[in-house]
């Protein structure tokens, strides 16, 4: 799976868990850019995002994430 694909779908699981199709993710992308994202919909999404790839975030990592790079990088890692 290329980046812009992974990318695209990781954007599309915040889009439905967040409800709003406005929401355009880039590596850059943190908490603070995007409304809703607070310690509550982050555990939605994670949980979403870990059901969509077919893996599991460790606590540690779940706690580490400063923004969507790092949670593709995971994503990538873990698909290997």
């Amino acid at each position: 799976m290329t980046h812009p694909e992974l990318l695209s779908r990781v954007t599309a699981i915040f889009r439905d868990v967040l409800d709003d199709e406005r929401i355009i993710l880039t590596d850059g992308t943190t908490a603070k850019d995007i409304e809703g994202w607070d310690s509550l919909s982050h555990f939605q999404l994670i949980n979403a995002l870990e059901r969509e790839f077919g893996i599991r975030f460790t606590t540690e990592e779940i706690y580490s994430f400063q923004n969507i790079g790092q949670i593709c990088g995971l994503i990538k890692g873990k698909l290997r």
